[in-house]
């Protein structure tokens, strides 16, 4: 698990248990139980590796048996996993751990609704960086499960010139050309565009990507025919009724800033056998 995972996990832990569980600490020692997480409602699953870490780093002699792992899509009353040992330490992780994976399953099923009305494997569905401060890699990790690509993951990774630099630096060549005679050969440059003219601009100069943003699809359309071999994404207000006409526009990578913005949680919970 990656060390960035295991930090998350653990301050969340200590968010819930600064101190002790006066409720299961007064009420248990070494008794042991068994249970099952269990979902509540149809989705994807995502998490249910992270949910499992969560038991590793509490009590590493939990025993915790996945049913069904992440990616798989899930019926009513489909048990995810199964869990057994210290009931304290169950008790403990329970609450951290289905935070974790019920919002990382909501978005992993938000991001297969719009693959699925895509329909095609051209058009790839990208998530953006309107994620949760300081959990952004297990929610772009929950994009990669519901089948969508992860954008950029921070701003170190990427070129991106979006309208305030672009009217800082003067202009959208002007701009690209700062940045291309500073930055080694192996960082992608994108150009933000809201314009036909702005576009044909991005296009004549050594960008990778061009942006199409909040265009309508009559515009972007225009663009696609125009273009000259850059990579085409579009954004703005994207819903999963709108996105396959969209694609239809013949872009290449759809951002959908929603997928990890605007999802709602799974439905989860874990039941105690008697």
């Amino acid at each position: 698990m990656d060390k960035r995972i295991d930090k998350i996990i653990l301050d969340a832990l200590v968010e819930d248990i600064p101190t002790i569980d006066v409720t299961t600490d007064n009420l248990f020692t070494d008794e042991v139980s068994e249970g099952a997480f269990i979902a509540k409602e149809p989705g994807v699953l995502s998490g249910v590796e992270v949910m499992k870490r969560v038991f590793e780093l509490l009590d590493e002699t939990i025993d915790f048996k996945i049913i069904n792992n992440d990616s798989t899509e899930v019926d009513t009353g489909d048990i995810i996993a199964i869990i057994s040992g210290r009931t304290a330490s169950i008790l403990k992780g329970e609450r951290v751990a289905l935070n974790l994976m019920q919002r990382m399953s909501g978005i992993a099923t938000l991001t297969k609704k719009f693959v699925d009305e895509l329909n095609n494997d051209f058009t790839k569905i990208l998530d953006t960086r309107k994620t949760t401060p300081n959990l952004r890699i297990i929610e772009k990790l929950a994009v990669i499960h519901g089948g969508g690509v992860n954008h950029r993951f921070c701003l170190s990774d990427q070129v991106m010139l979006k309208d305030n630099h672009i009217k800082t630096a003067g202009s959208i060549t002007r701009a690209v050309e700062i940045v291309k005679s500073k930055i080694d050969h192996s960082i992608k440059v994108e150009v933000e565009v809201e314009t036909y003219d702005q576009f044909i601009e991005a296009i004549n100069t050594e960008c990778d990507i061009v942006m199409l943003d909040n265009m309508s699809n009559d515009l972007m359309r225009k663009c696609v025919a125009t273009n000259n071999s850059k990579l085409l994404e579009a954004s703005g207000n994207m819903t999963v009724e709108r996105i396959k006409d969209v694609s239809d526009t013949g872009v290449d990578f759809i951002s959908v800033g929603a997928l990890t913005h605007s999802y709602k949680a799974m439905d989860v919970s874990l039941k105690f056998s008697k």
